[in-house]
């Protein structure tokens, strides 16, 4: 970073209130820009985080009409889900606002207004899908169809899901309402587009040749979006959900989400600070850095950008924008609509206490570079392994070490040896480079710099072993217990803006006052004489059940999507009558049922068919107990060709049905028939 700013401005993404964050939001988003701000924050600069709910939107309106109830309402719920949970995890943002206060309103009224004025729009009619029965337009959402390039048949106006191809409602093969489920028409309407491709040389001078730092993942999504040409993009829909459009004959129509959202960041840093908010957005000495995910890297590099270029009034285009990939949960992309996520709300419930493990698991695999992937098993280890092992053991065995032989007092150090020498000027090395990553956005590598300082703890505890100097040499071992201390108290400081629950916890435990940035690395923390705290576990292990209940969950959702997904095969290719009637279906009772040796699938059967009993075997061993299945009746077809299975003659086959979750189930008559019938 060359250029020197008085002042940073951070905004983080605004999640839709349609849903609680979960552990994609906070690796992409949240997590790393509030290690950000800490760190600036104990650096001593002038930073604010904004954040808050995007609260329009068809998604909302969607939930809502599913749920029977008013998009408000939809809103109004996970709004203070999302802010409770985000402000239980130590997210800390200055203001965490929404998008349906009224001076949000003003703020995107007023925007559009003043880029209408301007002539920065240009006023188009297109052809849009109409539901006549609903007697409304429908947005990309309120479509759904068959994909035209995988052919999945649920595939919405905007994106399939399945491919994960981008899509025009338009583009669908067999299109229908999401409202009505009828066939919409198209029909002309209105709207209001901004040209990009009018700000694309500003766009291309400003990224392409002015930001070369960003990164590569950034610059690149950038890069090709500019080399494929710019096109106008519209800025306003048909919905009744949303700002209005505040223009004359704007009926029925709404800014645009992807408009009217980014607009948020500026109408909350005006309710944080009416009076000075300009500070932040139009003084060149302010910057601003935009967190995000990389679905959203075009809206904040392109879109947004081109809007306060349009807009004038000296707005300032972000410094950065260091947008984050996806991470995945358990090898499978996380999904809201097939609640294939960790729900940050729930991890709070049943990992009550532990939001720096969480925390700490996120940025230790976070998808800086290229999507990664959540398990619960890297979960488990990661504590058990690191925070558990490493930090939590070293500060543990300081505390109770220092308590054991000074009563708890921090000793004054004697005469300071080479070893100490090289502890502490290992220590400025790691405070060197850990900066260095903090600055340029590397977390992940920051983490690892914190996580040495542990490290080294550990090292020099086993190079000086204390314990065995207790026995000989007391002032030695006051120097040593002197320098233990001081590393732990350095830890409390480098790990603030990662685990601030467990910095504060040790701040607490060592009698430190508030603590900056520049006080990392000394060997002056904690004063001689001090009388510190009792040894508290700052993390504890996390056992096998509690991550095979998380196992378990995942386990059970995937089935239920499994049934959700599920259709009826298709039906076969047509017979005939005669056809038919060559199959002899008929009736019997099992008298006998037994495993097939070596044949995991297979049963063996000998049925009462009426003509003196029979032998079949039947692949559904791994869903029966043959004891379950003596005396019950069931059909199977009597001129089936005989066949061997395992040296055994089958002389027919049983019928089954297959569920949607593969298991099958023997087909048999509701009530008793006699042996031999024909099933007709």
């Amino acid at each position: 970073m060359d250029k020197k700013f008085k002042r940073t401005l951070v905004t983080t993404a605004l999640p839709y209130a349609n849903g609680p964050v979960h552990i994609g939001h906070l690796a992409g988003v949240y997590v790393p820009a509030d290690i950000y701000t800490r760190y600036l924050r104990l650096k001593g600069e002038d930073v604010i985080m904004i954040g808050g709910s995007d609260e329009h939107g068809v998604p909302i309106t969607i939930k809502a009409k599913n749920e029977g109830v008013t998009p408000q309402d939809i809103v109004d719920r996970y709004h203070k889900i999302i802010k409770d949970s985000m402000e239980e995890l130590g997210i800390s943002f200055d203001i965490y606002s929404r998008t349906t206060t009224d001076i949000h309103t003003a703020t995107a009224s007023e925007f559009f207004r003043h880029l209408y004025d301007k002539g920065e729009f240009v006023e188009k009619t297109s052809m849009q899908l109409y539901d006549e029965k609903a007697n409304q337009f429908l947005a990309d959402r309120y479509v759904i169809g068959e994909c035209p390039h995988c052919h999945f048949d649920h595939a919405y106006g905007d994106q399939c899901e399945k491919c994960g191809t981008s899509l025009n409602a338009t583009d669908l093969i067999n299109p229908k309402s999401a409202i009505t489920g009828n066939t919409p028409v198209l029909r002309e309407t209105k709207h209001w587009y901004l040209p990009l491709d009018k700000w694309e040389p500003a766009l291309s001078k400003w990224i392409l040749d002015g930001h070369k730092e960003w990164k590569t993942n950034v610059y690149g999504q950038c890069k090709s979006w500019i080399d494929l040409g710019l096109q106008p993009r519209a800025v306003s829909r048909d919905l009744d959900w949303g700002v209005p459009v505040p223009v004359e004959g704007a009926d029925g129509k709404v800014l645009y989400v992807w408009f009217d959202a980014p607009i948020g960041y500026i109408s909350n840093t005006k309710e944080l600070l009416p009076d000075t908010w300009e500070k932040y957005w139009k003084d060149p000495e302010s910057r601003v850095i935009n967190f995000i995910g990389k679905d959203n890297i075009v809206f904040h590099c392109i879109v947004f950008p081109a809007m306060l270029m349009a807009y004038g009034d000296n707005y300032q285009l972000p410094d950065n924008v260091p947008a984050n990939e996806f991470l995945n949960l358990e090898g499978d992309k996380i999904s809201t609509s097939r609640n294939w996520a960790v729900w940050l709300h729930e991890y709070l419930r049943d990992f009550e206490g532990k939001q720096d493990v969480l925390r700490y698991v996120l940025t230790a695999n976070a998808p800086e570079t290229k999507d990664n992937d959540f398990t619960w098993a890297d979960f488990q280890q990661r504590n058990n392994s690191e925070l558990v092992a490493i930090l939590g053991n070293f500060v543990n065995r300081v505390l109770v070490l220092t308590h054991k032989y000074y009563g708890g007092v921090v000793p004054v150090p004697n005469a300071v040896t080479d070893t100490e020498t090289a502890a502490y000027a290992e220590l400025a090395e790691i405070k060197i480079r850990l900066g260095e990553y903090l600055d340029t956005f590397h977390f992940r590598e920051a983490l690892k710099e914190a996580m040495n300082i542990a490290r080294l703890g550990n090292r020099y505890l086993q190079e000086t072993e204390p314990w065995k100097l207790a026995k000989t040499d007391m002032e030695r071992v006051a120097t040593v217990m002197n320098t233990a201390v001081q590393l732990c108290a350095n830890i409390a400081i480098a790990f603030e803006p990662f685990l601030p629950f467990m910095s504060d916890k040790l701040a607490r435990i060592l009698r430190m006052e508030p603590m900056t940035w520049d006080q990392l690395g000394s060997n002056d923390l904690v004063a001689a004489g001090t009388e510190i705290g009792a040894a508290e576990l700052l993390f504890e292990k996390i056992e096998d059940d509690a991550i095979q209940a998380q196992l378990d969950r995942l386990a059970r959702i995937k089935e239920e999507n499994k049934l959700k997904q599920w259709q009826p095969a298709p039906v076969q290719e047509a017979t005939d009558f005669d056809t038919f009637m060559k199959m002899d279906i008929r009736v019997g009772t099992v008298k006998e049922c037994s495993r097939v040796p070596k044949a995991d699938k297979l049963l063996q059967f000998l049925i009462d068919d009426g003509m003196g009993d029979r032998t079949i075997v039947s692949g559904i061993a791994k869903y029966y107990d043959p004891a379950d299945l003596v005396g019950k009746q069931v059909c199977f077809i009597a001129n089936f060709p005989s066949r061997r299975l395992k040296g055994i003659e089958s002389q027919g086959m049983i019928l089954s049905a297959e569920n949607a979750d593969g298991t099958l189930v023997v087909v048999g008559p509701t009530g008793p028939v006699t042996p031999g019938s024909q099933v007709k």
